[in-house]
């Protein structure tokens, strides 16, 4: 499998902000997305047929009429110029760039208390890659979600899964990642045990209450019986 991509940046002297612009296909994948300062503002869903606004509810609101239709009309081209390309440098390796990942918590866990486990998958290319989630070793699909493909600074992409979830005592959950540069797929662990308050520190908090409070009794005794012997 073989890439296409463009890459557009946009910056201006007199400010500090920073507009980044991408449009790539290959054999099975395609994307177009609009980014300012690093963070991903609008980007096409080919699958769904659709532009879709990236920005939080509590942002500006923001409109981009007709650039989904842009984005289908440059894949044609895209799709166009990847065949010239391979015909022109006969086929050449793609370069790979391997995936890290990290799996983390969005909020503190508190057991029965709904929360989200984030997937962070950075520094690979080319892009996407694939995440698939566990519960207790069985395969869970439901309340899963993943963003699109965002460009880093050095030329590679990061992308984030998230797995909503309650926690429960004694469950395991995964995320694995597949992608071209990986010999195997990549699995990080997380368990619900593994972020709870440990009883270490109310031991040792009460320890040294009791020994503090053991220290006040001893030094009173002694103040007593020597205002007595005065």
């Amino acid at each position: 499998q073989q890439l296409m991509l463009s890459l557009v940046f946009f910056s201006f002297s007199c400010a500090v902000h920073k507009d980044i612009a991408i449009a790539g296909c290959s054999d099975s994948d395609a994307e177009d997305m609009y980014g300012l300062d690093g963070e991903e503002r609008w980007y096409a869903d080919f699958k769904n047929h659709r532009g879709v606004i990236a920005l939080p509810k509590f942002a500006d609101p923001i409109g981009y009429p007709g650039h989904y239709e842009q984005a289908v009309a440059q894949q044609e081209i895209c799709k166009q110029s990847l065949a010239a390309d391979r015909r022109g440098f006969k086929n050449p390796p793609l370069e790979l760039d391997v995936p890290h990942s990290t799996i983390y918590t969005k909020d503190d866990v508190q057991l029965d208390v709904e929360n989200h486990l984030i997937c962070h998958v950075s520094g690979f290319f080319p892009a996407p890659v694939s995440v698939y989630w566990t519960r207790n070793e069985q395969n869970v699909t439901e309340g899963t979600s993943i963003n699109t493909p965002n460009p880093s600074k050095d030329g590679t992409f990061t992308q984030i899964s998230t797995l909503k979830f309650t926690p429960q005592q004694g469950d395991i959950y995964s995320c694995t990642v597949q992608h071209p540069a990986l010999e195997q797929p990549l699995t990080r662990v997380w368990d619900v045990e593994q972020d709870q308050p440990g009883i270490g520190p109310a031991v040792f908090c009460g320890l040294g209450l009791t020994v503090g409070l053991l220290g006040v009794a001893t030094g009173t005794f002694f103040l007593i019986k020597g205002n007595e012997c005065s």
